[in-house]
């Protein structure tokens, strides 16, 4: 399945119901296996889910933990970046060079890299104290 479908299948499944902002994410991993997610909100704002949390979640789910690609697809004039959180969940499980397609429902893309969302990102190299 290509990313951008399943991205989109995906945001129509977001539950927004209080910002109605529907946002839908698909990563692709070295295997080749494709795990979606979309954003899933509660009434209590900072206990939702984004939607590339979601698909980190289904990915790591299912014994995987590296992602080759990403898309993110959203409702908007102009396409939309993962927001700082996610951001860094991204750059857990991604190298910098990897692709990240930013996308609108009307066709707008955008791509970039994890390393250009996540200028210097906190990592494992700094947990070490040698």
């Amino acid at each position: 399945m290509e990313l951008d479908k399943a991205a989109r299948t995906a945001r129509e499944n977001a539950y927004a119901p209080y910002s109605h902002f529907k946002v839908g994410a698909a990563l692709r991993t070295p295997s080749g296996a494709v795990y979606a997610g979309c954003n899933v909100e509660n009434v209590s704002y900072p206990e939702g889910t984004c939607a590339e949390a979601g698909a980190i979640a289904a990915m790591v789910a299912a014994g995987e933990t590296e992602i080759a690609e990403a898309y993110v697809i959203a409702d908007s004039a102009h396409p939309v970046p993962p927001c700082g959180g996610c951001r860094q969940k991204l750059a857990e499980f991604a190298r910098g060079e990897v692709k990240v397609t930013l996308a609108t429902v009307d066709g707008a893309t955008l791509e970039t890299t994890v390393g250009a969302l996540l200028p210097g990102a906190f990592d494992r190299d700094h947990m070490d104290r040698a």
